[in-house]
């Protein structure tokens, strides 16, 4: 005979907002890529939905010469990006006003996701992200874990995106 144990009581996902962080939005041609993550001290990875890390920033590939930058509040970026400009040109626009990082994490997180967002989130591979949609709010969706995700939305679609998500966690918890 096979037992189970089952806590009832622990949310099947969990909802955090996370401290913010500075946030860029990276265009560069192929042939300027090396020099300019060698300036910022971070690869910046060559396919779609890569991710690198690196002394707590974050590179993700969104396009084939667009990249979406993570890091410390307080990180040197535009400074370091600025001194290979001549050699690589490139645009690095900061963005963290922009977007909110929500933590989504729990046993049910797939199909709080699967509720509003197109992809196929379980297929996506651990260490990977994209951009896609929840509902009709463009967002970008990290997976770090087997059941852990982060997912950046712009501030204006947070109330929207929030309110879709406490429902779909009630039904979740309702068991329907």
């Amino acid at each position: 005979m096979n037992t189970q144990k089952h806590d009832f009581t622990a949310a099947p996902v969990q909802i955090e907002e996370l401290a913010p962080a500075a946030r860029f939005s990276l265009r560069v041609r192929p042939d300027g890529r090396a020099a300019l993550a060698q300036a910022l001290g971070l690869d910046l990875p060559g396919g779609i939905g890569d991710r690198t890390a690196d002394g707590g920033r974050e590179a993700l590939c969104l396009g084939p010469d667009e990249w979406l930058i993570l890091a410390p509040e307080a990180a040197p970026l535009a400074k370091a990006a600025a001194s290979v400009y001549a050699d690589a040109p490139h645009s690095l626009t900061e963005i963290s006003d922009r977007e909110i990082t929500l933590r989504l994490s729990g046993p049910q997180v797939l199909d709080l996701l699967a509720s509003c967002c197109p992809r196929d989130v379980e297929a996506m591979p651990e260490g990977r992200g994209c951009r896609t949609v929840y509902d009709s709010a463009t967002v970008t969706l990290w997976r770090d874990g087997p059941t852990e995700f982060r997912m950046d939305v712009w501030r204006s679609f947070l109330p929207h995106v929030l309110g879709l998500m406490a429902l779909t966690k009630a039904e979740l918890q309702a068991g329907l």
